[in-house]
């Protein structure tokens, strides 16, 4: 009898491991993807991306805001803006023409969740849509910034319109999007191109109120700055790197970066 006892007892032993063992396999994935998301975090290989860009803390959250405005549409000029009026601690971030394909600052916007925007010239961008393309898979936002990047001050309305609504087909048939800010090159601009920028759907017409020239800003950063990053430097600091010394003064400002489209 005591031997059957112990011949049940190994066996019923050996089935509850066996039972333990039987995970389904959608649960054992499951589990295994909670184990990553708690040892690494979602964002960064450490839990902390943030340190791994240089920065002492995570880049605070902006304020929730609703996007503002609509395509302005025939007939609605479009508002100038180089600075946005708000109290919010919070500065926007832009790049044009796309020279710099820097795969490192696809990286950078995907783990700290960097709300940029890219003012594309197609003539400038060339073949690398689809870095572009794999930015704004990260959050990333694609604006306008004319098709050959002419200065359109003085220039007749027919030639405004090709470069300003050419470059919103352009991005249409790139990103499945029509964008809704407008970047004159150079900054220069008249009436005409106001009148072109709003028969092409464009809701406002950015300029900027600091240049950051190898990641330092020109002055002091304040509330609803708008950063003009330089971009093709041929030497010097990469785009990633420009860019993360640009965010330690901006943290160091007690500031942190909000999406621009957010604000017009």
């Amino acid at each position: 009898m005591r031997a059957r006892a112990l011949v049940a007892g190994g066996l019923a032993a050996v089935l509850l491991t066996g039972c333990a063992q039987s995970v389904d396999p959608i649960e054992r994935l499951g589990r295994k993807a909670a184990q990553r998301v708690g040892s690494h975090g979602p964002a960064g290989a450490d839990g902390r991306p943030y340190h791994h860009w240089g920065l002492a803390a995570p880049l605070a959250a902006p304020p929730r805001v609703p996007a503002r405005a609509a395509a302005a549409g025939p007939g609605r000029v479009p508002p100038v803006v180089k600075r946005v009026p708000t109290s919010d601690k919070v500065v926007f971030l832009t790049y044009d023409d796309g020279a710099e394909k820097d795969p490192r600052f696809v990286d950078l916007v995907r783990e700290l969740r960097l709300p940029v925007s890219m003012f594309l010239t197609d003539s400038v961008v060339g073949p690398g849509y689809g870095h572009f393309a794999r930015l704004q898979s990260v959050g990333a936002s694609i604006q306008n910034h004319t098709l050959d990047h002419p200065a359109l001050r003085g220039l007749p309305y027919p030639g405004q319109r090709a470069e300003i609504c050419g470059q919103q087909e352009k991005v249409r048939s790139r990103f499945g999007i029509r964008p809704r800010l407008f970047r004159p090159p150079y900054g220069t601009y008249d009436r005409t191109t106001l009148r072109a920028a709003a028969d092409c759907g464009l809701s406002a017409v950015v300029l900027w109120s600091v240049s950051a020239a190898g990641g330092a800003p020109q002055r002091p950063l304040r509330a609803g700055d708008i950063v003009s990053v330089a971009s093709g430097e041929a030497t010097g600091p990469t785009l990633t790197e420009r860019t993360t010394r640009l965010l330690r003064e901006i943290q160091r400002r007690g500031l942190t970066v909000a999406r621009l489209e957010d604000y017009l």
